[in-house]
């Protein structure tokens, strides 16, 4: 199979699409953010790589807390109205209709219509060049209980939005299960 070679890129299909929390002078934000991911398991630590011009970096500095809100398909146009918007000039909960709580975190706003929810303490920041990267432990994490099957967290029933970039910038519901994790690998082994 013949490469094209792309030069330096941040090409990684896809990313997800989630609802950064801060609160900014007091008052709740969100922006929507596909540079993040899991990065430590004990403690449970998250991060989110955002620009320094953001209004959401602007309250993640200010408190050091911020939260991770995974949205359904259902949250679609919301998830991108918080991407193409700033809240410095408009009220994005008031525009998506956003219901806000809080858990442990006093500046670390929710959204209770994400089906999954986890609140972050900020405990190191990285300046890398164009974006500041958050590393945050979880204190707690929020998960609505008609995404529980057997009382565990069911992707499923969760419906997490994802994001590819350009050239395309489409969301995507999650799609078809392709093999089970831990075992499709043993059928090289004939061990399954």
């Amino acid at each position: 199979m013949s490469k094209v070679l792309l030069g330096p890129t941040t090409l990684v299909l896809p990313t997800p699409a989630f609802l950064i929390g801060s609160s900014v002078d007091g008052k709740p934000n969100f922006m929507a953010a596909a540079w993040s991911g899991v990065v430590n398991s004990d403690p449970p630590m998250i991060s989110v790589a955002i620009r320094p011009g953001r209004h959401t970096h602007r309250g993640i500095s200010q408190n050091s807390a911020f939260s991770v809100n995974v949205p359904s398909v259902d949250l679609t146009r919301e998830t991108d109205y918080c991407g193409i918007r700033s809240g410095a000039k408009v009220d994005k909960v008031a525009v998506c209709k956003f219901k806000i709580f809080y858990g442990k975190l006093a500046t670390a706003p929710l959204i209770e219509q994400c089906p999954l929810n986890l609140e972050c303490r900020v405990v190191q920041t990285l300046e890398l060049g164009s974006h500041t990267l958050f590393i945050g432990q979880v204190e707690e994490t929020h998960l609505s209980e008609d995404c529980l099957t057997d009382g565990k967290p069911d992707i499923d029933k969760i419906r997490p939005l994802i994001y590819t970039q350009a050239p395309f910038r489409r969301y995507f519901a999650f799609g078809e299960v392709a093999g089970q994790a831990f075992r499709a690998g043993l059928e090289l082994e004939g061990k399954t």
